[in-house]
């Protein structure tokens, strides 16, 4: 048995709630951006993918125009940070609706790093950071999506193994349903299976 959902017989609220239930886990890219006043803005946003390889860029959606979007639209650039486990409070707080003038930097309490290539700050306590610039926006529905070309990353040593960042290490967060958070408490691996190797194959 299956119960049917119609989007069109709901209110949007109601299907994104569903949406966000069922599309788990959902990293989150917490976006670091600079006002054209000065004002260094940070905020999560867990709807957050690779959208290329070559040249390397990187996509999350803004649910509305919020100031991160204003910001990154103005400027050009924008940082992601990693939100890891140990930042879960940090990076809920950045999450509150502050009004455009106030740095959820400070109200967090996190620390700004200069970053290398783009004129936004870093934040210092995070284990890994993107730094961006603006390659395209684009208005879907009441979203907009946001793309940026990594022109620089920058990784903790204490999070490598050799130059490969180590999963258990990073521990990243990730978005749930409703007020629920992910971490990777549970990992296993399993080999990608070239098509040469699955039984049955015929070579054509």
């Amino acid at each position: 048995m299956r119960t049917d959902f119609n989007p069109h017989e709901l209110t949007s609220r109601d299907f994104y709630r569903l949406l966000t239930a069922v599309v788990v886990p959902r990293p989150i890219a917490w976006v670091s951006s600079t006002s054209p006043e000065g004002v260094d803005n940070l905020a999560p946003h867990s709807f957050f993918t690779v959208a290329s390889v070559s040249p390397p860029v990187i996509a999350f959606t803004s649910v509305g125009a919020k100031d991160t979007l204003r910001n990154i639209t103005t400027t050009g650039e924008f940082v992601v940070n990693l939100a890891s486990a140990g930042l879960q409070a940090e990076v809920n707080a950045t999450g509150i609706n502050f009004a455009p003038d106030v740095s959820e930097f400070d109200e967090a309490g996190l620390t700004r790093e200069t970053s290398k290539t783009v004129n936004v700050p870093r934040v210092a306590e995070s284990p890994v950071s993107l730094e961006c610039k603006l390659h395209s926006t684009l208005p879907v529905g009441n979203c907009f999506l946001v793309l940026g070309e990594v022109t620089h990353a920058v990784v903790a040593s204490d999070v490598l193994r050799g130059t490969h960042p180590e999963i258990g290490l990073l521990e990243p967060l990730s978005r749930l349903g409703l007020d629920e958070w992910g971490t990777t408490n549970s990992l296993g691996e399993l080999r990608r299976i070239p098509v040469t190797d699955w039984p049955g194959n015929v070579e054509r």
